[in-house]
């Protein structure tokens, strides 16, 4: 498995390493668990962001919020 190196300040490396010591883990594994789950939570956003189309009516959306016009109501995007 390739690796990488991550500069993490000196006080929150010093607090991952106390509790990877409470928990009995390396800190690689409580950051790659906090990976995971970082990952898992953006998989829906990168789905839609993998979809032209979805980017175009996001684009279009939020240029239309910032011109002023009013968004639009759930009822509205259903139909």
């Amino acid at each position: 498995m390739a690796t990488a190196t991550v500069r993490i300040p000196a006080e929150k490396r010093d607090i991952l390493k106390v509790i990877a010591s409470l928990e009995k883990k390396e800190m690689k594994e409580i950051l790659s668990d906090l990976i995971d789950e970082y990952i898992e939570r953006h998989k829906e956003t990168l789905e839609l962001l993998s979809k032209p189309e979805w980017v175009e009516a996001i684009e279009q959306g939020k240029a239309e919020v910032a011109g002023g016009k009013k968004g639009k109501s759930l009822e509205e995007l259903k139909g």
